[in-house]
């Protein structure tokens, strides 16, 4: 059986629940550890039956503080991924979720998996980028009813609670950075979020001038909200991976995809600082999964010069 030691411990009682959410005749044959996730622990399950085998994926929640916003992640990610299986986005299906650890060692999601892989390499990311911005404005086009309509959205930061680097002479920059998000939010139509979209929850096929989108995975912060915070959300993940051109010119290009964002500038520059402005002081957290994907380069000195001058840059451009 393709099992090491790390993934055969700790999870004997969420082995057998996996076992009897399969349908009959089916065994795992192989679990594999995922790379990349920084919220959750996520194994590949191979999966062999009297019609086949099939994989599956396993998102098992172990770290405090999301053990205890389990029961409202983990169901909320549950019941996207039934409302997605209607839609074209592509989405995992959803195959059982325990998300109060009844049954489990840890609250756990039990689903399909999707074919490609995460790509946070600089080669192609121009490419890629086009295909996140046609992909975000497809999701913003999920239609929901009373019932199916995710919780508003929550912000990440606020005013009082940003951590302003100290490394460099650019105090005033942020100052007038947390300015800008103390007034009351901008107005804005309500889309269906996904709330934490950027190249780490998305997989590809194909290469080169033609990179594919198999699949949107982590839809444990599915919200009702505008849709500059998810484009503000990718903008920065997009400025500290690949750097502050690529992150200035997701908008852009989300517009140019079919995407509505705030017609003033003033408003769209709210939502992309109260983005940018939870990563501060040093947006080591994001950069935690994206080393173990091989971007070594990413050491916490660039990623504070990529967040300040993301943030000059948008100061520049939208103040």
């Amino acid at each position: 059986m393709g099992e090491t030691r790390a993934d055969g411990d700790g999870w004997a009682a969420t082995r057998r629940w996996v076992e009897k959410s399969l349908a009959p005749g089916e065994r795992i044959e192989a679990v594999e550890r995922l790379r990349g996730g920084w919220t959750s622990q996520m194994r590949r399950l191979d999966v062999l039956g009297p019609d086949g085998g099939r994989s599956l994926v396993l998102r098992s929640f172990v770290k405090p503080f999301y053990v205890r916003h389990a029961p409202g992640l983990l169901m909320r990610e549950a019941d996207v991924l039934r409302l997605l299986d209607r839609t074209d986005v592509p989405a995992a299906r959803c195959v059982a979720v325990d998300a109060g650890a009844e049954h489990c060692d840890h609250p756990s999601l039990l689903m399909s998996l999707l074919p490609g892989g995460v790509r946070v390499d600089d080669a192609g990311a121009q490419e890629r980028i086009g295909a996140l911005a046609r992909q975000l404005a497809d999701i913003h086009r999920v239609r929901v009813t009373d019932a199916t309509r995710p919780r508003d959205y929550e912000a990440w930061t606020a005013p009082d609670r940003v951590r302003v680097p100290g490394t460099s002479g650019g105090t005033r920059l942020w100052r007038r950075a947390v300015d800008v998000i103390r007034r009351e939010p901008p107005a804005y139509t309500p889309r269906f979020l996904h709330r934490d979209f950027h190249p780490g929850n998305v997989l590809f096929t194909g290469g080169g001038a033609d990179p594919l989108i198999s699949g949107v995975v982590d839809w444990v912060e599915t919200s009702w909200g505008p849709a500059d915070l998810d484009v503000a959300h990718c903008s920065t993940a997009l400025a500290l991976l690949h750097g502050i051109p690529a992150g200035m010119s997701f908008a852009e290009q989300y517009a140019g995809a079919g995407g509505r964002l705030a017609r003033n500038g003033a408003d769209h520059l709210y939502w992309r600082l109260l983005d940018a402005l939870a990563y501060a002081p040093d947006a080591e957290k994001v950069a935690v999964p994206w080393r173990e994907l091989g971007r070594t380069d990413l050491t916490p000195e660039v990623l504070t010069a990529r967040l300040e001058g993301y943030v000059e840059c948008l100061l520049d451009r939208f103040g």
